[in-house]
C-alpha cells in the first residue's frame, strides 16, 4: 500500500512559468505509478499538492516561492460585503451535482470559456481529449457542480472531497453572465457545502499575489497559507 513516506516523487526542467511572465517554473509530480487513495491525497493537499487529471504536483521552483497554497477554514469564514452582493444576486440560482462523467454540454461550456477568458493561456485552444484528461479524470470523490441561473448553465465547478473538506479544482462559466460572479458564487457554495459537510477546509489551490488570475484567493476570510510547511492563518 503506498504511504507518504514510500512515495516517489519526479521534477520536470525548467519550463516557461503559466502564471509570472519572464519566469521560470518547476514542478515536483507524484509517480504517477503511484495508487493514491484519499488519505494519501488529503495528506498530499495538505503539504501544498494539487491535483490536474491524475497527476498530483507541487511549485518545486529554486528561485521563486510566489505560488502559496490556501485554504478557508471554513467555520470562521465570513462573506464580506462583495461577496454578500454576489450571494443575493444569485439567489435563484439552482446547483445540480453531477457524477464526473464527460457530458457535450460542460465541454461546450469550457470549450467557449477558454477560448473567450483565456486564449493567451497554455489551456488553448480547448479539445475534447486535454478537458477529459484535466477533468472527467476523476478520483471516486469528485463532483461536477452546475450551476443554473434563469434556465442558463452559467457555471460547472469541479470539486474534490478529502477527508478534511473539499477541494476546489476548477470552475468554468458561461463568459455573458459574468455580471452574475459565477466564479465568486462557486467558492462561497464550495464554503457553505463543506460546512454542510462539517468539514473543516476547502482548499482553494495556489495564491499568487502578483497574478491577477490568481490573487483574488485572499478575498475570503479567513484564509490560511502555506508559508515554510505551516499553514499560517491572515
Amino acid at each position: 500500500m503506498t504511504s507518504l513516506h514510500t512515495l516517489i516523487f519526479y521534477a520536470t526542467p525548467e519550463h516557461d512559468c503559466s502564471y509570472l511572465e519572464d519566469q521560470h517554473a518547476t514542478t515536483m509530480f507524484v509517480d504517477p505509478r503511484a495508487h493514491v487513495d484519499n488519505q494519501l491525497y488529503t495528506q498530499l493537499s495538505q503539504l501544498g499538492f494539487r491535483r490536474s487529471g491524475s497527476h498530483y504536483y507541487r511549485p518545486h521552483c529554486q528561485n521563486c516561492n510566489a505560488c502559496i497554497p490556501a485554504r478557508v477554514p471554513v467555520t470562521d469564514f465570513k462573506p464580506n460585503r462583495s461577496q454578500k452582493r454576489c450571494l443575493n444576486r444569485n439567489s435563484e440560482c439552482t446547483v445540480i451535482t453531477r457524477r464526473p462523467d464527460y457530458r457535450e454540454e460542460h465541454y461546450r461550456l469550457y470549450e467557449r470559456y477558454i477560448t473567450i477568458r483565456h486564449s493567451d493561456g497554455d489551456m488553448f485552444p480547448p479539445s475534447r481529449e486535454q478537458y477529459e484528461s484535466f477533468l472527467t479524470s476523476a478520483t471516486g470523490t469528485t463532483l461536477f457542480v452546475e450551476f443554473w441561473h434563469g434556465g442558463c448553465l452559467m457555471a460547472v465547478s469541479v470539486v474534490d472531497e478529502l477527508q478534511d473538506g473539499l477541494s476546489a479544482i476548477y470552475t468554468f462559466f458561461d463568459p455573458d453572465l459574468e455580471h452574475l460572479s459565477p466564479g465568486v458564487y462557486s467558492v462561497l457554495w464550495a464554503i457553505e457545502e463543506t460546512q454542510r459537510r462539517k468539514k473543516p477546509y476547502l482548499y482553494l489551490g495556489y495564491w499568487i499575489k502578483t497574478c491577477p488570475k490568481m490573487s483574488y484567493k485572499i478575498k475570503y476570510r479567513p484564509i490560511e497559507l502555506l508559508v515554510k510547511e505551516q499553514w499560517l492563518r491572515i
